[in-house]
C-alpha cells in the first residue's frame, strides 16, 4: 500500500525524514511517497481538498518553543491527530563532492539553523552565513546549480538525497535539540490508522474559559483527581476578546474510561472545546 503524507518543504527536508521514519515503524510494509508544500496553509489546503491524505507537522522544538500559528491551523480544520513522532534534529554542513571547508566562503540555510549551529560558523570566520528558505532547499539548490564555495546546513537526510559531501556533522551547538510532530488525518480514516482505543495514553483538546477568578484553576483541580496529567499548556489571546485566552492542552492518562470522565467533568466549566486528536505517546510503540 501506499501512503501519501504532506509535508512542509521541499523532499530531504526535516519534515520528509520525520514522515519517514515514523511510518516505517508504524506500517513497515507501506511505500511511502511524500508530498511538498510551501507553507504550513498550503499542506493543510493540500490536506483539506484530499481526505485520502495524511500529513505530518512540527508543533515544537526544545529549542525555539512552540509553533504557535500551528496550533491555530489545527484548531480551524477539520483533521484529527492521529499520532506524534518525536525527532533529534542534528545539522551537518555539505557541500559538492571535492569541496572540503577551506573552499567554502558561504554557507547557506534558514535563519533558525544557521543560529542553532552559531557556535561552530563563529570558528570559520571566512565562511559567510546567507539566510534562506529552508535547510534541505539550501542543499538542493547548491546541487541543482553546481554551486562551487557554497555550503549547506542541513540534516545528512538531505546531503545524501542531493549528493552532497558531508563536510562536517553534529555542528549544532546543543546537542538537546528535539521537534515534536504531529501525525494528521482525515477523521473518517483516523479510526484505522490510529490504535485501539485501549492502547490510547495521550490526548490534545483546546478551550476558552471564562475570565472569571480561579477559573484554570478549577479545570486543573479536576483534571488531577481524575489522574490527568498535563504535559503541555499553552495560552493564546483571543483577537477581540481582550484579557481572554485559548488554552491549548496535552493531556497523558492511564486510563482511556477515567480521561472520558474527566473531560466530562470538566466541560460545564469550560467552552469551544474541542478534541484535536487522541493517540498514542510516541514514547511507546503502537
Amino acid at each position: 500500500m501506499t501512503r501519501q503524507v504532506t509535508i512542509q518543504g521541499v523532499a530531504g527536508c526535516y519534515h520528509d525524514a520525520a514522515a519517514r521514519d515514523f511510518f516505517a515503524k508504524q506500517f513497515p510494509d507501506d511505500k511511502i511517497t511524500t508530498i511538498p508544500c510551501d507553507t504550513f496553509q498550503h499542506m493543510f489546503d493540500r490536506l483539506d481538498t484530499d481526505p485520502s491524505l495524511l500529513g505530518i507537522m512540527a508543533i515544537e522544538n526544545t529549542i525555539a518553543g512552540a509553533l504557535l500559528q500551528n496550533h491555530e491551523l489545527l484548531r480551524r480544520s477539520n483533521l484529527t491527530i492521529i499520532g506524534e513522532h518525536k525527532m533529534r534534529i542534528s545539522h551537518v554542513i555539505a557541500a559538492l563532492p571535492g569541496q572540503t571547508l577551506s573552499d567554502i566562503s558561504e554557507v547557506n540555510s534558514h535563519p533558525m539553523a544557521l543560529m542553532q549551529c552559531e557556535q561552530y560558523l563563529l570558528r570559520h570566520p571566512s565562511i559567510k552565513m546567507i539566510e534562506a528558505f529552508d535547510t534541505a532547499g539550501s542543499a538542493k539548490n547548491i546541487a541543482e546549480r553546481n554551486l562551487s564555495g557554497h555550503a549547506a546546513i542541513c540534516g545528512k537526510y538531505a546531503a545524501d538525497l542531493y549528493g552532497l559531501n558531508i563536510l562536517d556533522e553534529g555542528i549544532e551547538t546543543n546537542k538537546r535539540n528535539f521537534t515534536r510532530f504531529l501525525i494528521l488525518a482525515d477523521p473518517l480514516s483516523a479510526p484505522e490508522l490510529r490504535p485501539k482505543e485501549d492502547s490510547l495514553d495521550k490526548a490534545s483538546i483546546v478551550f476558552t474559559l471564562p475570565h472569571t477568578q480561579g477559573a484554570l484553576s478549577k479545570v486543573l483541580t479536576i483534571l488531577s483527581f481524575y489522574d490527568i496529567n498535563l504535559s503541555k499548556i499553552q495560552s493564546m489571546p483571543i483577537i477581540g476578546r481582550e484579557w481572554e485566552y485559548r488554552f491549548y492542552v496535552d493531556l497523558t492518562f492511564n486510563s482511556y474510561a477515567r480521561y472520558q470522565k474527566s473531560i466530562d467533568a470538566v466541560r460545564p466549566l469550560i467552552t469551544d472545546f474541542k478534541t484535536l486528536g487522541e493517540y498514542k505517546s510516541c514514547n511507546n510503540e503502537i
